[in-house]
Parts: C-alpha cells; sequence; structure tokens
C-alpha cells in the first residue's frame, strides 16, 4: 500500500495596516470616518487630515463668528475616542487637523462630526454643504516612526492610505 504524504508549506505575508477614509456631508455637522482595514493594529501614529488642496478649497467652520457660512459645529469625536491620545485644536477657517493614535485596532474606527464649508464664490451646494467632487484633493497621512504614507480624497469623498507595514 502506497502512502501519499502531503506537505503544507505556510508563506509568511506581510501584516498590513491600511486606513479607508470617509467624508459625509450632513446637516448640520459633516462626519469624517477613519477605519483601520488593514490586519495589525495602528499606533502609536499621527493621522493628519489636509483639506488645503481641495477643489473648493474647503475649511473647519467652528464658530459663528469668523470665516465659516452660517451652520456652524465645533469639532467632536463620535467613535473611538478610546483610540485617540490628543486631537490638534481646530480653530475657525482651520483647513488642517491632527489625530494622535494610541492604538486603533484591525477594524476599528475613529469618527468626528465638525462642520466643514467651502470657499467658492459659486459653488454647486452652496458654501454650506459640500458636494462629493469638492473634496477630491484634500490629503490624509498616517505618520509614524517608520515614516508616512498618505492618501488624497477622490470625487466619491474617500480617501485610502496604504501602509506596507505595520507601525506599532
Amino acid at each position: 500500500m502506497k502512502y501519499l504524504i502531503v506537505t503544507a508549506c505556510l508563506v509568511a505575508s506581510p501584516a498590513l495596516a491600511d486606513i479607508s477614509v470617509e467624508f459625509r456631508e450632513g446637516a448640520p455637522k459633516d462626519r469624517f470616518t477613519f477605519t483601520n482595514t488593514g490586519t495589525c493594529a495602528i499606533g502609536p501614529a499621527t493621522l493628519e487630515l489636509d483639506l488645503g488642496d481641495s477643489a473648493a478649497g474647503l475649511i473647519f467652520d467652528t464658530t459663528g463668528a469668523g470665516a465659516g457660512v452660517e451652520v456652524f459645529q465645533p469639532y467632536e469625536t463620535v467613535a473611538g475616542a478610546a483610540s485617540l491620545a490628543s486631537v490638534s485644536q481646530v480653530r475657525d477657517g482651520d483647513n488642517r487637523l491632527e489625530l494622535s493614535l494610541s492604538k486603533l485596532a484591525p477594524g476599528g474606527s475613529i469618527a468626528f462630526t465638525i462642520d466643514v464649508d467651502d470657499t467658492l464664490r459659486d459653488s454647486a451646494l452652496g458654501q454650506i454643504r459640500v458636494s462629493d467632487s469638492e473634496i477630491a484633493g484634500a490629503t490624509v497621512a498616517l505618520i509614524s516612526a517608520q515614516g508616512t504614507a498618505s492618501g488624497v480624497f477622490d470625487a466619491t469623498s474617500a480617501a485610502f492610505i496604504r501602509v506596507n507595514s505595520c507601525t506599532s
């Protein structure tokens, strides 16, 4: 009787820590969601959101007096607060903020609400609402001891940060 011996080899694949980012226009609050779509935890690290290169010159409208138009909303963490070490102060008219991560587990999300306005004289939805194409060009970055990885928002209000290896 012959025996067939089968040997299985496990091929190690690199652990990834990718991040998807979504912007959703809402009334009165807009929402950003950062989700760890990778296979390992992320952190400590910094997530940086920069609206400066957005197609419509987007800004944060956090107070009733200042750069924004009509409705305003301050920054508020609505999911994943336990994963955050700190958040940079966001002033009215700013176009950049930083989220310092302690640790974001695979599948974990951090979300915050804030009001975002555009600075165009003539925009598709008016200055108090942001269309998907108006955020295109805004950037997000993950900064860690291993380096910086970044992504750019497209015309569907989404960005993706591809990370080649875990950051913790």
